[in-house]
């Protein structure tokens, strides 16, 4: 296991906590770019009027479709949060916030920033499904918010621990068929 420096001179384990739920949305994504592809060459063949270049044009789109519903994959271990897309990697110093914000609309994104200018925007359903991913995210920006170091976003991270805890407890409560 490898060890990094945290905040002072104590080390702690540097283990790395995963999105659990990327690999299935990934292959949601591959199923349903899949899906539209096998519908339109079937649709096209059938009307008689499918061409190589029809064919490509059709990949090419489920292509397009797969990339855009393929979700980043997030990982985190204490002090970073990598957010890893199909063209780029971005990372945040989780040890070293100085803001949090949620920007809300039809696709809610938490958005976080550092000191050194790192930033890292992701949906917060990610880290309300993964609280090992949470936990990692939370004690780290209550460090820096201790530091006094985070200056915008306490409300927002209130928020979501809030939120975070309520899908917890909803989990339990059905896995022990107390719901």
């Amino acid at each position: 296991m490898e060890r990094i420096r945290g905040v002072g001179s104590a080390e702690r384990p540097a283990s790395v906590v995963r999105d659990g739920r990327w690999a299935v949305d990934a292959r949601f994504a591959c199923a349903c770019a899949g899906t539209l592809l096998g519908l339109l060459l079937l649709v096209d063949a059938g009307a008689g009027s499918l061409t190589r270049w029809r064919a490509v044009l059709w990949a090419a789109l489920a292509v397009l479709l797969w990339a855009v519903l393929t979700p980043p994959s997030v990982s985190a271990r204490p002090g970073l949060l990598v957010s890893r897309g199909l063209l780029r990697e971005r990372s945040v110093r989780t040890d070293r916030l100085v803001s949090v914000r949620r920007s809300d609309g039809v696709a809610q994104r938490l958005i976080l920033r550092d000191t050194e200018g790192g930033r890292v925007e992701l949906d917060p359903r990610v880290l309300v499904a993964n609280p090992p991913l949470w936990r990692v995210v939370d004690e780290d920006a209550r460090a820096c918010l201790a530091d006094g170091l985070l200056l915008c976003g306490a409300a927002a991270l209130r928020q979501l621990s809030a939120r975070v805890d309520r899908e917890t407890a909803r989990t339990v409560f059905e896995a022990s068929g107390l719901r």
